[in-house]
């Protein structure tokens, strides 16, 4: 069969373009579908604008705090117009980065319109019938929206349109205090709206427990309020009010009504189903190699099960190139998985978290933990709350809790650890830059071999040397 082209992309955000063009530099005539803004859900609507926001949220959190290290400021004057002009400047900075013309010139033909699978090797978009040997769906994924009667006939914002907006919510009411819904409950309240978050589970469930705990103490000390109850009604009220009633029986009236309950994988109307791809509850069934179940078209990022973060798009269209381009087949290794959750205190995981530690190894489990106020660093900014939290079987680590003021940065080692591309002891004996943060990773690793360093037998030997040193 001749094809059109040797690699079909749908999907222009994180995975997608990491797929495309790292093929398309490989000479691989490669056709990228984007059917609305290049950059997908991280630049327009997700990572870029979440973080411009909370930047603006942490200065005026720490003009609003009283006198700090001798120096007193003046209490925050916020400018809703300044916030949104701040957000939109950083996509737009970040923007050319993610655009038609880079990919153009890195080879791709990009075609910006909607596509539809046709058949296993054939796919239709603008008038066209595209072909080629290898196809990657990489359509992302949309907020999910719970079925609570009332909440399909009020003006709800989602994180798609939540950074559009012109003013600034007098209430926020949030529903879900998962990562978006805490980032962004921390973010306005600190700005200066009321909010509350209405969450029945756990708030971020997948985090450290201790971790946690710390942030929603420093939130509510803020003024976010936490209401632990099932959202059952939505209310339209006068003003443009919305209510939201709780299974607890409690009626929470806001400005405006955030909802932040997870992701859904975005596979519907591309044709999938048609030619027979099999599904699974939240997205595509993939093999480790992101194979789906018509092998020669590749699944990767939010479409596909399992966790939807941007660096693992990022990383699973590196994989693809390495199976399209070069042949290489490639699995998906998320042993030292990070991800991290950009409140203050930050939270930060890689690998195992306690909880899965003691599932895994039960009794094996070492855990050792260090607090940053016995980090020099901390104590000098006076900064110091929060922790690090290392879970080792042996002397190999396979997780780190970290809950602090950018825990995320120290994330790095312990991907190096847990991969085994270094170990606990040379990390143990690194020379780190005094004061930083990161000497807390050292002092942490440090304390897993102490016991062995200065044990029994290191002690005898020290003394046996000590003895010849007098004899000779």
């Amino acid at each position: 069969m001749k094809y059109s082209h040797d690699l079909i992309v749908i999907g222009g955000g994180a995975a997608g373009l990491v797929a495309a063009g790292g093929c398309a530099m490989f000479g691989l005539k490669t056709a990228l579908i984007e059917g609305e803004k290049m950059g997908g859900e991280c630049l327009i609507n997700g990572c870029v604008p979440s973080k411009a926001l909370i930047a603006s949220a942490r200065r005026a959190a720490e003009a609003r705090k009283e006198k700090r290290a001798g120096v007193q400021l003046a209490p925050p004057v916020v400018d809703w117009g300044g916030v949104h002009a701040h957000i939109h400047r950083a996509i737009a900075q970040i923007a050319p980065h993610d655009s038609e013309e880079r990919f153009e010139d890195m080879g791709c033909e990009v075609l910006r319109d909607w596509a539809r699978v046709i058949g296993p090797n054939a796919v239709e978009v603008a008038g066209r019938t595209l072909t080629a040997p290898r196809i990657v769906i990489a359509t992302g994924s949309a907020p999910a929206i719970p079925s609570i009667p009332g909440l399909a006939d009020v003006p709800f914002l989602t994180n798609e349109n939540l950074f559009d907006l012109t003013e600034q919510p007098r209430h926020l009411v949030i529903i879900g205090g998962g990562v978006i819904g805490m980032e962004m409950a921390q973010s306005f309240c600190r700005l200066g709206s009321v909010v509350t978050v209405i969450e029945p589970g756990k708030l971020m469930s997948r985090d450290d427990r201790a971790s946690v705990a710390l942030v929603a103490e420093t939130m509510e000390r803020e003024g976010v309020r936490f209401v632990k109850a099932r959202a059952e009604k939505v209310t339209a009220e006068p003003e443009g009010q919305i209510s939201v009633t709780t299974d607890g029986g409690e009626t929470i009236t806001g400005s405006h009504l955030l909802v932040a309950a997870g992701r859904k994988a975005r596979v519907s109307g591309f044709g999938l189903e048609e030619i027979g791809m099999e599904m699974g509850e939240n997205g595509i069934k993939v093999d480790d190699r992101r194979r789906t179940s018509i092998k020669h078209i590749y699944a990767i990022g939010d479409c596909r099960e399992g966790p939807r973060l941007t660096h693992i798009s990022g990383y699973e269209g590196s994989n693809a190139v390495l199976e399209i381009a070069l042949g290489l087949p490639a699995k998906a290794d998320f042993r030292a998985l990070p991800w991290c959750t950009y409140t203050q205190p930050e939270v930060a995981q890689i690998g195992l978290t306690e909880g899965e530690a003691r599932d895994r190894f039960g009794d094996r489990l070492k855990i050792v933990t260090e607090g940053f106020d016995h980090n020099d660093r901390a104590i000098a900014e006076g900064r110091e709350r929060g922790h690090l939290k290392v879970m080792l079987n042996g002397k190999k680590v396979v997780g780190a809790s970290i809950c602090g003021d950018n825990a995320g940065e120290l994330l790095l080692p312990f991907t190096q650890m847990i991969t085994g591309k270094s170990g606990t002891f040379d990390m143990g004996g690194a020379i780190l830059a005094y004061p930083t943060r990161s000497e807390i990773t050292k002092a942490a690793v440090f304390a897993a071999w102490e016991p062995t360093v200065f044990g029994k037998w290191p002690r005898r030997w020290a003394s046996f040397v000590q003895k010849l040193r007098r004899v000779f």
